[in-house]
C-alpha cells in the first residue's frame, strides 16, 4: 500500500493510462524480434545461426511469459490498475515468440520434414513437452478475442486461461530437459525460481481467499 501511494508510484500509474502507452509497450515487445531479424539479415548470429535463432526465440518466449505472469502481482502490490490493459497484448506476444521458436525449429532444424519431426519427438521428449505447451498457448491465443470470451462465458474462459500456469511448468521442463544434455542448469534455475515465485504468489492469494 505504501508503494501505491508514493508520488513516484502514482506517476508511473498515470503513465500506464496514457493513450500512447499501449503503442509504446507494443514497440518495446517487438524490439527482440527486430533485433533477431537484423542479426539474421546481417549475419550476426554466430557460427550456428539456426541454433542461435531457435535458442533466442525460446529465451524471449520465457521472458515474455514471466512478464505476463508478473502483471497481476505488480498490479495488486503497487496499485497500478493500468497494467491490466497490457495483459492480453503481452499474452499474444508470448504466443508470437513461441510460434517463432517453433517455426525456427521446424524450418532450420527439421527442414519442415514431418517424418523427421516425429522421429525427433520420439528421441527427445523435451520436444514433445514444447509442442504440448505450444498447443495450450494456441488455445489461449485463439480465445483471447472478446467475442470468444462472451461465447465461452466468464467462468469457463477464466478456467481455460488458468492453463497458462501449466504452460509455465511445461516451459521450464522443456528448458530443463533441453539443457540436461549439456548439464547446464544455471539459466533454468533462474526461470524456475522466477516462475515459481509468481505462481507461489497466486497460490498464497488463493489459499487466503479460501480461508475467508
Amino acid at each position: 500500500m505504501m508503494a501505491a501511494t508514493h508520488p513516484g508510484s502514482l506517476q508511473w500509474g498515470r503513465l500506464l493510462l496514457h493513450p500512447w502507452a499501449k503503442a509504446w509497450v507494443f514497440a518495446l515487445a517487438l524490439l527482440p524480434f527486430g533485433a533477431l531479424v537484423w542479426a539474421l539479415v546481417f549475419d550476426q548470429l554466430g557460427a550456428n545461426p539456426a541454433e542461435a535463432l531457435v535458442r533466442s526465440s525460446g529465451d524471449w518466449t520465457l521472458r515474455a511469459l514471466c512478464l505476463v505472469l508478473a502483471l497481476t502481482p505488480l498490479r495488486v502490490s503497487l496499485g497500478w490498475s493500468g497494467l491490466a490493459r497490457f495483459r492480453r497484448m503481452l499474452g499474444l506476444f508470448v504466443y508470437f515468440y513461441a510460434a517463432l521458436h517453433l517455426l525456427s525449429y521446424l524450418w532450420f532444424d527439421m527442414g519442415f520434414e514431418l517424418a523427421d519431426v516425429v522421429r525427433d519427438i520420439a528421441k527427445r521428449p523435451f520436444i514433445l513437452v514444447g509442442f504440448a505447451a505450444f498447443v495450450l498457448l494456441t488455445a489461449l491465443a485463439v480465445t483471447s478475442h472478446n467475442r470468444l470470451v462472451r461465447w465461452l462465458g466468464g467462468k469457463l474462459w477464466k478456467r481455460l486461461h488458468q492453463t497458462v500456469y501449466l504452460v509455465a511448468g511445461l516451459a521450464v521442463l522443456h528448458f530443463f530437459w533441453m539443457r540436461a544434455g549439456k548439464n547446464d542448469f544455471a539459466e533454468v534455475a533462474v526461470y524456475a525460481a522466477l516462475l515459481g515465485t509468481l505462481l507461489g504468489w497466486r497460490l498464497v492469494k488463493f489459499l487466503k481467499k479460501k480461508a475467508f
